[in-house]
Protein backbone atom coordinates (compact mmCIF):
# COMPACT_ATOMS: atom_id res chain seq x y z
CA UNK A 1 0.00 0.00 0.00
CA UNK A 2 2.88 2.34 0.79
CA UNK A 3 4.09 1.99 -2.77
CA UNK A 4 0.88 3.61 -4.00
CA UNK A 5 1.10 6.71 -1.82
CA UNK A 6 3.50 8.61 -4.11
CA UNK A 7 1.26 7.82 -7.07
CA UNK A 8 -1.79 9.13 -5.21
CA UNK A 9 0.09 12.27 -4.24
CA UNK A 10 1.18 12.75 -7.84
CA UNK A 11 -2.40 12.37 -9.03
CA UNK A 12 -3.55 14.97 -6.50
CA UNK A 13 -0.82 17.35 -7.70
CA UNK A 14 -1.76 16.84 -11.33
CA UNK A 15 -5.43 17.41 -10.56
CA UNK A 16 -4.54 20.57 -8.69
CA UNK A 17 -2.43 21.84 -11.58
CA UNK A 18 -5.20 21.08 -14.05
CA UNK A 19 -7.80 22.84 -11.91
CA UNK A 20 -5.54 25.87 -11.59
CA UNK A 21 -4.98 25.93 -15.34
CA UNK A 22 -8.70 25.74 -15.98
CA UNK A 23 -9.92 28.19 -13.36
CA UNK A 24 -7.02 30.64 -13.06
CA UNK A 25 -8.41 34.04 -14.08
CA UNK A 26 -5.27 34.93 -15.98
CA UNK A 27 -4.74 31.56 -17.58
CA UNK A 28 -3.09 31.95 -20.95
CA UNK A 29 -5.10 28.96 -22.13
CA UNK A 30 -8.08 31.30 -22.24
CA UNK A 31 -6.33 33.73 -24.57
CA UNK A 32 -4.45 31.75 -27.21
CA UNK A 33 -2.51 33.97 -29.54
CA UNK A 34 -2.75 37.06 -27.33
CA UNK A 35 0.69 38.65 -27.29
CA UNK A 36 2.04 41.62 -25.36
CA UNK A 37 3.79 43.73 -27.97
CA UNK A 38 4.73 46.55 -25.59
CA UNK A 39 3.96 47.33 -21.98
CA UNK A 40 4.75 50.06 -19.50
CA UNK A 41 4.30 50.61 -15.81
CA UNK A 42 4.86 54.34 -16.39
CA UNK A 43 5.53 56.01 -19.74
CA UNK A 44 9.00 57.38 -20.46
CA UNK A 45 10.07 59.78 -23.27
CA UNK A 46 13.23 60.67 -25.16
CA UNK A 47 13.41 64.10 -23.59
CA UNK A 48 15.61 66.84 -24.95
CA UNK A 49 18.46 67.89 -22.65
CA UNK A 50 16.79 71.17 -21.66
CA UNK A 51 13.35 69.63 -20.98
CA UNK A 52 11.91 70.59 -17.54
CA UNK A 53 11.18 66.99 -16.57
CA UNK A 54 11.11 67.84 -12.85
CA UNK A 55 8.10 70.12 -13.41
CA UNK A 56 4.95 67.99 -12.85
CA UNK A 57 2.98 70.31 -15.14
CA UNK A 58 5.32 69.28 -17.95
CA UNK A 59 5.86 65.61 -17.07
CA UNK A 60 3.90 63.56 -14.59
CA UNK A 61 4.25 59.88 -15.59
CA UNK A 62 1.20 58.86 -13.55
CA UNK A 63 -0.93 61.13 -15.76
CA UNK A 64 0.14 59.66 -19.12
CA UNK A 65 -2.25 57.14 -20.67
CA UNK A 66 -2.38 55.68 -24.19
CA UNK A 67 -5.76 55.83 -25.96
CA UNK A 68 -4.96 55.43 -29.68
CA UNK A 69 -2.75 53.27 -31.89
CA UNK A 70 -1.65 52.95 -35.51
CA UNK A 71 0.76 50.28 -36.77
CA UNK A 72 3.02 50.30 -39.84
CA UNK A 73 5.67 47.85 -41.07
CA UNK A 74 8.30 49.09 -38.65
CA UNK A 75 6.71 51.52 -36.20
CA UNK A 76 3.87 51.68 -33.69
CA UNK A 77 2.35 55.13 -33.20
CA UNK A 78 0.45 55.96 -30.02
CA UNK A 79 -1.73 58.84 -28.86
CA UNK A 80 -1.49 60.10 -25.28
CA UNK A 81 -4.09 62.87 -24.84
CA UNK A 82 -3.85 65.54 -22.18
CA UNK A 83 -6.47 64.14 -19.86
CA UNK A 84 -4.53 65.65 -16.97
CA UNK A 85 -1.53 67.94 -16.73
CA UNK A 86 1.95 66.49 -17.19
CA UNK A 87 1.67 64.93 -20.68
CA UNK A 88 4.76 66.20 -22.52
CA UNK A 89 4.03 64.78 -26.00
CA UNK A 90 0.60 63.78 -27.28
CA UNK A 91 1.80 61.67 -30.26
CA UNK A 92 4.79 59.33 -30.12
CA UNK A 93 6.21 56.21 -31.73
CA UNK A 94 8.21 53.14 -30.80
CA UNK A 95 9.96 50.53 -32.87
CA UNK A 96 7.83 47.54 -33.76
CA UNK A 97 10.78 45.14 -33.74
CA UNK A 98 11.00 43.75 -30.22
CA UNK A 99 7.97 42.36 -28.39
CA UNK A 100 7.31 42.58 -24.68
CA UNK A 101 9.66 45.44 -23.88
CA UNK A 102 8.94 48.82 -22.26
CA UNK A 103 10.52 51.21 -24.75
CA UNK A 104 11.05 54.93 -24.45
CA UNK A 105 8.53 56.91 -26.50
CA UNK A 106 9.89 59.06 -29.32
CA UNK A 107 8.01 62.35 -29.77
CA UNK A 108 6.31 62.60 -33.17
CA UNK A 109 6.88 64.24 -35.55
CA UNK A 110 9.39 65.82 -33.15
CA UNK A 111 9.44 67.84 -29.93
CA UNK A 112 8.74 71.13 -31.73
CA UNK A 113 5.12 69.98 -32.20
CA UNK A 114 4.44 69.76 -28.46
CA UNK A 115 3.00 72.85 -26.80
CA UNK A 116 3.08 71.45 -23.24
CA UNK A 117 4.50 74.01 -20.85
CA UNK A 118 5.06 76.51 -23.68
CA UNK A 119 3.79 80.05 -24.13
CA UNK A 120 5.75 80.82 -27.33
CA UNK A 121 3.17 79.43 -29.75
CA UNK A 122 -0.12 80.38 -31.32
CA UNK A 123 -2.80 78.13 -32.66
CA UNK A 124 -1.87 78.79 -36.29
CA UNK A 125 1.46 77.06 -35.68
CA UNK A 126 2.01 73.39 -36.44
CA UNK A 127 1.57 72.28 -32.84
CA UNK A 128 -0.40 69.46 -31.26
CA UNK A 129 -2.39 69.94 -28.07
CA UNK A 130 -4.21 66.68 -27.34
CA UNK A 131 -4.60 63.72 -29.72
CA UNK A 132 -6.92 60.82 -28.80
CA UNK A 133 -6.76 58.79 -32.04
CA UNK A 134 -4.63 58.58 -35.17
CA UNK A 135 -5.27 56.71 -38.41
CA UNK A 136 -3.27 55.57 -41.44
CA UNK A 137 -4.34 56.00 -45.05
CA UNK A 138 -3.31 54.14 -48.22
CA UNK A 139 -0.76 56.80 -49.17
CA UNK A 140 1.66 56.05 -46.30
CA UNK A 141 0.39 59.00 -44.31
CA UNK A 142 -0.86 59.27 -40.76
CA UNK A 143 -3.78 61.52 -39.81
CA UNK A 144 -3.52 63.10 -36.34
CA UNK A 145 -6.83 64.30 -34.87
CA UNK A 146 -6.03 67.10 -32.42
CA UNK A 147 -8.91 67.85 -30.05
CA UNK A 148 -7.27 71.10 -28.93
CA UNK A 149 -8.36 70.52 -25.31
CA UNK A 150 -5.89 70.50 -22.42
CA UNK A 151 -6.58 68.71 -19.14
CA UNK A 152 -9.98 67.41 -20.22
CA UNK A 153 -10.47 65.58 -16.91
CA UNK A 154 -9.36 68.57 -14.81
CA UNK A 155 -10.34 72.10 -15.86
CA UNK A 156 -11.10 71.44 -19.56
CA UNK A 157 -9.07 74.25 -21.10
CA UNK A 158 -9.87 74.95 -24.75
CA UNK A 159 -6.28 75.64 -25.80
CA UNK A 160 -6.76 75.69 -29.59
CA UNK A 161 -9.52 74.85 -32.07
CA UNK A 162 -9.53 71.20 -33.21
CA UNK A 163 -7.66 70.29 -36.37
CA UNK A 164 -6.11 67.42 -38.32
CA UNK A 165 -2.47 67.22 -39.31
CA UNK A 166 -1.58 64.78 -42.09
CA UNK A 167 2.04 63.57 -41.92
CA UNK A 168 3.92 61.80 -44.73
CA UNK A 169 5.64 58.85 -43.05
CA UNK A 170 8.35 58.73 -45.70
CA UNK A 171 9.67 62.09 -44.46
CA UNK A 172 7.80 62.63 -41.15
CA UNK A 173 6.75 66.04 -42.48
CA UNK A 174 3.30 67.59 -42.30
CA UNK A 175 1.83 67.76 -45.80
CA UNK A 176 -1.67 68.94 -44.96
CA UNK A 177 -3.51 70.79 -42.23
CA UNK A 178 -7.30 70.70 -41.87
CA UNK A 179 -8.99 73.34 -39.73
CA UNK A 180 -12.65 72.87 -38.84
CA UNK A 181 -15.09 75.73 -39.45
CA UNK A 182 -16.51 77.11 -36.21
CA UNK A 183 -20.07 76.34 -37.35
CA UNK A 184 -19.57 72.58 -36.79
CA UNK A 185 -18.22 73.10 -33.27
CA UNK A 186 -20.23 73.35 -30.09
CA UNK A 187 -19.42 74.89 -26.74
CA UNK A 188 -17.24 72.09 -25.40
CA UNK A 189 -16.68 69.92 -28.46
CA UNK A 190 -14.16 67.13 -27.93
CA UNK A 191 -13.06 65.30 -31.10
CA UNK A 192 -11.89 61.87 -29.97
CA UNK A 193 -12.03 59.38 -32.86
CA UNK A 194 -12.12 59.16 -36.64
CA UNK A 195 -12.21 56.77 -39.56
CA UNK A 196 -11.00 57.43 -43.08
CA UNK A 197 -13.33 56.28 -45.87
CA UNK A 198 -11.30 55.66 -49.04
CA UNK A 199 -13.86 53.45 -50.78
CA UNK A 200 -14.48 55.92 -53.62
CA UNK A 201 -11.17 57.79 -53.50
CA UNK A 202 -9.46 58.73 -56.75
CA UNK A 203 -6.43 60.17 -55.00
CA UNK A 204 -4.81 60.61 -51.61
CA UNK A 205 -6.89 63.67 -50.72
CA UNK A 206 -10.18 62.46 -52.18
CA UNK A 207 -11.54 60.78 -49.05
CA UNK A 208 -14.29 61.16 -46.47
CA UNK A 209 -13.44 61.39 -42.77
CA UNK A 210 -15.99 60.65 -40.03
CA UNK A 211 -15.16 62.16 -36.63
CA UNK A 212 -16.78 61.69 -33.21
CA UNK A 213 -17.61 64.59 -30.93
CA UNK A 214 -17.87 62.95 -27.52
CA UNK A 215 -18.83 65.76 -25.14
CA UNK A 216 -21.23 67.53 -27.53
CA UNK A 217 -22.39 64.27 -29.14
CA UNK A 218 -22.39 64.13 -32.91
CA UNK A 219 -20.44 62.98 -35.96
CA UNK A 220 -18.52 65.46 -38.08
CA UNK A 221 -18.28 64.57 -41.77
CA UNK A 222 -15.37 65.98 -43.77
CA UNK A 223 -15.36 65.67 -47.55
CA UNK A 224 -11.66 66.01 -48.22
CA UNK A 225 -12.02 66.25 -52.00
CA UNK A 226 -14.45 69.18 -51.80
CA UNK A 227 -13.07 70.61 -48.55
CA UNK A 228 -16.60 70.74 -47.14
CA UNK A 229 -17.61 69.92 -43.56
CA UNK A 230 -20.95 69.30 -41.89
CA UNK A 231 -22.29 67.91 -38.67
CA UNK A 232 -24.99 65.33 -37.89
CA UNK A 233 -26.34 64.13 -34.57
CA UNK A 234 -28.77 61.57 -33.19
CA UNK A 235 -30.02 60.49 -29.73
CA UNK A 236 -28.08 57.23 -30.14
CA UNK A 237 -24.86 59.26 -29.93
CA UNK A 238 -25.66 60.50 -26.44
CA UNK A 239 -24.72 58.73 -23.18
CA UNK A 240 -27.37 56.65 -21.44
CA UNK A 241 -27.57 57.52 -17.71
CA UNK A 242 -28.51 53.92 -16.97
CA UNK A 243 -24.99 52.94 -18.04
CA UNK A 244 -23.08 55.86 -16.56
CA UNK A 245 -21.33 53.55 -14.12
CA UNK A 246 -18.85 51.02 -15.46
CA UNK A 247 -17.32 48.11 -13.55
CA UNK A 248 -13.89 46.55 -13.98
CA UNK A 249 -13.14 44.02 -11.25
CA UNK A 250 -13.67 45.73 -7.90
CA UNK A 251 -13.48 49.23 -9.38
CA UNK A 252 -16.53 51.27 -10.31
CA UNK A 253 -16.40 54.63 -12.01
CA UNK A 254 -18.92 57.02 -13.52
CA UNK A 255 -18.14 58.56 -16.89
CA UNK A 256 -20.88 60.04 -19.07
CA UNK A 257 -19.10 59.85 -22.42
CA UNK A 258 -21.11 60.20 -25.60
CA UNK A 259 -20.14 58.69 -28.95
CA UNK A 260 -16.48 57.63 -28.92
CA UNK A 261 -16.20 54.09 -30.31
CA UNK A 262 -16.04 54.16 -34.11
CA UNK A 263 -15.09 51.83 -36.96
CA UNK A 264 -15.87 51.37 -40.65
CA UNK A 265 -16.57 48.27 -42.74
CA UNK A 266 -15.25 49.01 -46.22
CA UNK A 267 -17.04 46.02 -47.73
CA UNK A 268 -20.55 46.96 -46.67
CA UNK A 269 -20.12 50.71 -46.24
CA UNK A 270 -21.39 50.53 -42.64
CA UNK A 271 -20.07 52.84 -39.94
CA UNK A 272 -20.40 51.33 -36.45
CA UNK A 273 -20.42 53.60 -33.40
CA UNK A 274 -21.08 53.53 -29.67
CA UNK A 275 -21.04 55.93 -26.74
CA UNK A 276 -19.13 54.73 -23.70
CA UNK A 277 -22.18 55.02 -21.46
CA UNK A 278 -24.41 52.46 -23.19
CA UNK A 279 -24.78 48.73 -23.71
CA UNK A 280 -25.75 49.20 -27.35
CA UNK A 281 -23.90 49.35 -30.67
CA UNK A 282 -25.37 51.39 -33.52
CA UNK A 283 -24.66 51.78 -37.21
CA UNK A 284 -25.19 54.28 -39.99
CA UNK A 285 -24.44 53.72 -43.66
CA UNK A 286 -21.76 55.82 -45.34
CA UNK A 287 -24.32 57.01 -47.91
CA UNK A 288 -26.39 58.51 -45.10
CA UNK A 289 -23.38 60.42 -43.74
CA UNK A 290 -22.28 61.47 -47.23
CA UNK A 291 -25.73 62.75 -48.15
CA UNK A 292 -24.97 66.04 -46.45
CA UNK A 293 -26.46 68.02 -43.59
CA UNK A 294 -29.89 67.07 -42.34
CA UNK A 295 -32.75 69.37 -43.31
CA UNK A 296 -35.09 70.63 -40.63
CA UNK A 297 -37.32 67.93 -39.18
CA UNK A 298 -35.38 64.97 -40.62
CA UNK A 299 -33.83 62.31 -38.36
CA UNK A 300 -30.54 60.61 -39.20
CA UNK A 301 -31.10 57.02 -40.38
CA UNK A 302 -29.39 55.17 -37.51
CA UNK A 303 -29.82 51.43 -36.93
CA UNK A 304 -29.56 49.50 -33.68
CA UNK A 305 -27.02 46.73 -34.21
CA UNK A 306 -27.52 45.04 -30.86
CA UNK A 307 -26.62 44.94 -27.18
CA UNK A 308 -23.40 43.97 -25.48
CA UNK A 309 -22.77 42.51 -22.07
CA UNK A 310 -21.28 45.79 -20.76
CA UNK A 311 -19.94 49.15 -21.85
CA UNK A 312 -16.96 49.53 -24.15
CA UNK A 313 -15.00 51.81 -26.46
CA UNK A 314 -12.72 49.94 -28.86
CA UNK A 315 -14.26 48.80 -32.16
CA UNK A 316 -12.82 47.26 -35.31
CA UNK A 317 -13.90 45.08 -38.25
CA UNK A 318 -12.41 41.70 -39.16
CA UNK A 319 -10.88 41.63 -42.65
CA UNK A 320 -11.97 37.98 -42.96
CA UNK A 321 -15.75 38.16 -42.66
CA UNK A 322 -16.63 41.75 -41.67
CA UNK A 323 -17.32 40.64 -38.10
CA UNK A 324 -17.55 43.48 -35.62
CA UNK A 325 -14.74 43.26 -33.05
CA UNK A 326 -15.38 44.88 -29.68
CA UNK A 327 -14.31 44.70 -26.05
CA UNK A 328 -16.85 44.63 -23.18
CA UNK A 329 -15.19 46.34 -20.22
CA UNK A 330 -16.56 44.29 -17.35
CA UNK A 331 -15.71 40.98 -19.02
CA UNK A 332 -12.08 42.01 -19.80
CA UNK A 333 -12.31 40.32 -23.19
CA UNK A 334 -12.09 40.92 -26.91
CA UNK A 335 -15.06 39.48 -28.76
CA UNK A 336 -16.54 39.41 -32.26
CA UNK A 337 -20.02 39.33 -33.74
CA UNK A 338 -20.86 38.34 -37.31
CA UNK A 339 -23.76 40.47 -38.60
CA UNK A 340 -24.63 37.86 -41.23
CA UNK A 341 -24.81 34.74 -39.06
CA UNK A 342 -25.29 36.36 -35.64
CA UNK A 343 -22.45 34.12 -34.40
CA UNK A 344 -20.49 35.50 -31.47
CA UNK A 345 -16.98 34.54 -30.45
CA UNK A 346 -14.70 35.38 -27.57
CA UNK A 347 -11.34 35.95 -29.24
CA UNK A 348 -9.35 36.56 -26.05
CA UNK A 349 -10.00 36.79 -22.33
CA UNK A 350 -7.55 38.01 -19.72
CA UNK A 351 -8.48 39.63 -16.41
CA UNK A 352 -5.24 41.57 -16.19
CA UNK A 353 -4.11 42.31 -19.73
CA UNK A 354 -7.50 43.22 -21.23
CA UNK A 355 -8.66 45.91 -18.83
CA UNK A 356 -10.22 48.93 -20.56
CA UNK A 357 -9.46 48.37 -24.25
CA UNK A 358 -9.60 51.92 -25.65
CA UNK A 359 -8.66 51.26 -29.27
CA UNK A 360 -8.56 48.28 -31.63
CA UNK A 361 -7.04 48.50 -35.08
CA UNK A 362 -6.12 46.33 -38.04
CA UNK A 363 -2.95 46.88 -40.02
CA UNK A 364 -2.28 46.36 -43.70
CA UNK A 365 1.25 45.26 -42.86
CA UNK A 366 -0.17 42.20 -41.05
CA UNK A 367 -3.45 41.05 -42.62
CA UNK A 368 -5.61 39.11 -40.18
CA UNK A 369 -4.02 40.68 -37.08
CA UNK A 370 -5.42 43.26 -34.70
CA UNK A 371 -3.57 45.48 -32.27
CA UNK A 372 -5.28 46.82 -29.17
CA UNK A 373 -4.53 49.41 -26.50
CA UNK A 374 -5.39 48.21 -22.99
CA UNK A 375 -4.84 50.32 -19.91
CA UNK A 376 -5.77 50.78 -16.29
CA UNK A 377 -7.84 53.83 -17.23
CA UNK A 378 -10.35 53.17 -14.45
CA UNK A 379 -7.63 53.40 -11.80
CA UNK A 380 -6.09 56.35 -13.60
CA UNK A 381 -9.49 58.07 -13.55
CA UNK A 382 -10.10 57.25 -9.88
CA UNK A 383 -6.59 58.39 -8.95
CA UNK A 384 -5.55 55.08 -7.40
CA UNK A 385 -3.03 54.00 -10.04
CA UNK A 386 -0.38 51.54 -8.87
CA UNK A 387 2.96 52.57 -10.46
CA UNK A 388 4.37 49.11 -9.78
CA UNK A 389 1.88 47.42 -12.12
CA UNK A 390 1.77 47.45 -15.90
CA UNK A 391 -0.73 50.20 -16.66
CA UNK A 392 -0.41 50.55 -20.44
CA UNK A 393 -0.19 47.66 -22.90
CA UNK A 394 -0.14 47.20 -26.65
CA UNK A 395 -1.54 43.76 -27.44
CA UNK A 396 -1.38 41.76 -30.66
CA UNK A 397 -3.96 39.13 -31.58
CA UNK A 398 -4.24 36.94 -34.66
CA UNK A 399 -7.84 36.63 -35.74
CA UNK A 400 -9.25 33.17 -36.39
CA UNK A 401 -10.20 32.47 -39.98
CA UNK A 402 -13.46 30.96 -38.70
CA UNK A 403 -15.53 31.90 -35.68
CA UNK A 404 -14.85 30.00 -32.50
CA UNK A 405 -15.48 30.55 -28.82
CA UNK A 406 -12.32 29.97 -26.81
CA UNK A 407 -11.51 27.22 -29.31
CA UNK A 408 -14.95 25.59 -29.06
CA UNK A 409 -18.04 26.04 -31.16
CA UNK A 410 -21.03 27.31 -29.25
CA UNK A 411 -24.59 26.52 -30.26
CA UNK A 412 -26.51 29.78 -30.39
CA UNK A 413 -30.26 30.23 -30.61
CA UNK A 414 -31.83 31.53 -33.82
CA UNK A 415 -30.87 35.12 -34.49
CA UNK A 416 -33.26 37.46 -32.68
CA UNK A 417 -34.78 40.25 -34.71
CA UNK A 418 -32.60 42.87 -33.04
CA UNK A 419 -29.32 40.92 -33.50
CA UNK A 420 -28.41 40.99 -29.84
CA UNK A 421 -24.74 41.01 -28.90
CA UNK A 422 -25.58 39.79 -25.43
CA UNK A 423 -25.27 36.04 -25.94
CA UNK A 424 -22.11 35.60 -23.90
CA UNK A 425 -23.08 32.47 -21.99
CA UNK A 426 -19.39 31.66 -21.54
CA UNK A 427 -19.20 34.17 -18.70
CA UNK A 428 -22.09 32.66 -16.77
CA UNK A 429 -22.19 28.99 -17.66
CA UNK A 430 -23.37 28.14 -14.17
CA UNK A 431 -26.30 29.56 -12.30
CA UNK A 432 -28.53 30.34 -15.26
CA UNK A 433 -32.07 30.92 -14.09
CA UNK A 434 -35.36 30.72 -15.85
CA UNK A 435 -35.94 34.42 -15.29
CA UNK A 436 -34.82 36.43 -18.29
CA UNK A 437 -32.78 39.41 -17.11
CA UNK A 438 -33.44 41.28 -20.33
CA UNK A 439 -37.17 41.07 -19.82
CA UNK A 440 -36.98 42.68 -16.39
CA UNK A 441 -33.99 44.97 -16.85
CA UNK A 442 -34.10 46.20 -20.42
CA UNK A 443 -37.87 46.69 -20.17
CA UNK A 444 -39.16 45.22 -23.40
CA UNK A 445 -40.60 41.71 -23.79
CA UNK A 446 -39.55 41.86 -27.45
CA UNK A 447 -35.90 41.98 -26.42
CA UNK A 448 -35.62 38.43 -25.11
CA UNK A 449 -32.65 36.11 -25.34
CA UNK A 450 -31.84 32.84 -23.51
CA UNK A 451 -28.43 34.10 -22.45
CA UNK A 452 -27.31 36.92 -20.24
CA UNK A 453 -23.87 37.71 -18.90
CA UNK A 454 -24.29 39.67 -15.72
CA UNK A 455 -26.93 40.68 -13.23
CA UNK A 456 -28.01 44.31 -13.34
CA UNK A 457 -26.28 46.56 -10.85
CA UNK A 458 -27.55 49.64 -9.10
CA UNK A 459 -25.69 52.88 -9.63
CA UNK A 460 -23.68 54.33 -6.80
CA UNK A 461 -22.55 57.92 -6.52
CA UNK A 462 -19.84 57.38 -3.92
CA UNK A 463 -16.11 57.31 -4.56
CA UNK A 464 -16.11 59.60 -7.58
CA UNK A 465 -13.46 62.30 -7.65
CA UNK A 466 -14.80 65.79 -8.30
CA UNK A 467 -12.01 67.15 -10.48
CA UNK A 468 -13.59 70.43 -11.52
CA UNK A 469 -16.94 72.13 -11.21
CA UNK A 470 -17.31 72.77 -14.95
CA UNK A 471 -15.91 69.45 -16.14
CA UNK A 472 -18.42 68.10 -18.73
CA UNK A 473 -17.23 64.53 -18.18
CA UNK A 474 -18.32 64.52 -14.54
CA UNK A 475 -21.36 66.79 -14.84
CA UNK A 476 -23.55 64.07 -13.32
CA UNK A 477 -21.18 63.60 -10.39
CA UNK A 478 -21.75 67.01 -8.83
CA UNK A 479 -24.71 65.96 -6.68
CA UNK A 480 -27.49 65.57 -9.21
CA UNK A 481 -29.69 62.55 -8.60
CA UNK A 482 -29.63 59.69 -11.06
CA UNK A 483 -32.83 58.82 -12.86
CA UNK A 484 -34.69 55.78 -11.58
CA UNK A 485 -33.07 52.49 -12.51
CA UNK A 486 -34.47 50.38 -15.30
CA UNK A 487 -35.59 47.80 -12.75
CA UNK A 488 -38.01 50.28 -11.18
CA UNK A 489 -39.57 51.37 -14.46
CA UNK A 490 -42.43 49.86 -16.37
CA UNK A 491 -41.27 46.46 -17.59
CA UNK A 492 -43.09 46.95 -20.86
CA UNK A 493 -41.82 50.43 -21.60
CA UNK A 494 -39.84 50.19 -24.81
CA UNK A 495 -36.87 52.46 -25.29
CA UNK A 496 -36.80 54.66 -28.37
CA UNK A 497 -33.32 53.33 -29.14
CA UNK A 498 -34.73 49.81 -29.33
CA UNK A 499 -36.93 50.84 -32.24
CA UNK A 500 -33.96 51.57 -34.49
CA UNK A 501 -33.94 48.07 -35.91
CA UNK A 502 -33.40 47.70 -39.63
CA UNK A 503 -30.89 46.51 -42.17
CA UNK A 504 -31.83 48.35 -45.34
CA UNK A 505 -28.84 50.14 -46.82
CA UNK A 506 -29.63 53.45 -48.49
CA UNK A 507 -29.03 53.96 -52.17
CA UNK A 508 -25.71 55.39 -53.18
CA UNK A 509 -25.67 59.13 -53.44
CA UNK A 510 -23.68 61.44 -55.62
CA UNK A 511 -20.99 63.46 -53.96
CA UNK A 512 -22.06 66.79 -52.60
CA UNK A 513 -21.15 69.99 -54.35
CA UNK A 514 -19.53 72.72 -52.35
CA UNK A 515 -22.03 75.52 -51.73
CA UNK A 516 -21.68 78.76 -49.78
CA UNK A 517 -22.90 78.35 -46.22
CA UNK A 518 -26.20 79.92 -45.31
CA UNK A 519 -26.21 82.22 -42.32
CA UNK A 520 -25.56 80.17 -39.21
CA UNK A 521 -28.01 80.33 -36.33
CA UNK A 522 -28.27 78.28 -33.16
CA UNK A 523 -27.55 74.56 -33.42
CA UNK A 524 -29.03 73.98 -36.85
CA UNK A 525 -26.92 71.45 -38.79
CA UNK A 526 -28.55 71.71 -42.19
CA UNK A 527 -25.72 73.52 -43.94
CA UNK A 528 -22.35 72.82 -45.50
CA UNK A 529 -19.43 74.71 -44.07
CA UNK A 530 -16.14 75.30 -45.78
CA UNK A 531 -12.78 76.39 -44.49
CA UNK A 532 -9.64 76.42 -46.55
CA UNK A 533 -7.33 73.46 -46.14
CA UNK A 534 -3.68 74.29 -46.02
CA UNK A 535 -1.51 72.10 -48.20
CA UNK A 536 1.99 72.14 -46.85
CA UNK A 537 5.11 71.45 -48.79
CA UNK A 538 8.57 71.07 -47.35
CA UNK A 539 8.69 72.48 -43.87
Amino acid sequence: MLLHIPHLAMIRILVGVLCFAIWSPVSQALSPGLQVAKQWKLIRYNFEPQAPITDPNFYNPENVLITGIAVTDDRIFVATPKLFSGVPSTVSWVSKAQFGDSPTLQAFPDWSFSNTGRSDFNCSDLVLTSVYRLRLDSCNRIWLLDAGISRSLEDYEITCPPKILVVDLATDRVVRRIDFPPEVLRGESLFTNMVIDETTAKGCDDVFVYITDTVEPGIIVYDSGKDVTWRVSHPAMYPDPDFAQSEIHEHRFVLMDGVVGLTFDERTGVVYFQPLATDRVFSVHKNVLRAGPLPDGKMLDVKLVGKKSSQGIGLSVSPFDSSLIFSPLTETAIASWNPTTNQQSVLAFDRDQLQFVADITTTKSEPGVIYAIASKFHRFFLKNLNPNEFNNRILRLELPASNSLLGHRVALPPAPTHNSLLNFGVYNTHGQTSTNALQTYFTSPALTTPFTTKSPFKFETGGIVNYAARNPFTALNQGEAFPPSKATRDNYQRSYLDTLVGTTAPAATTRVVSVPPTAYSGRHSGYYYQRATRSLGQQ
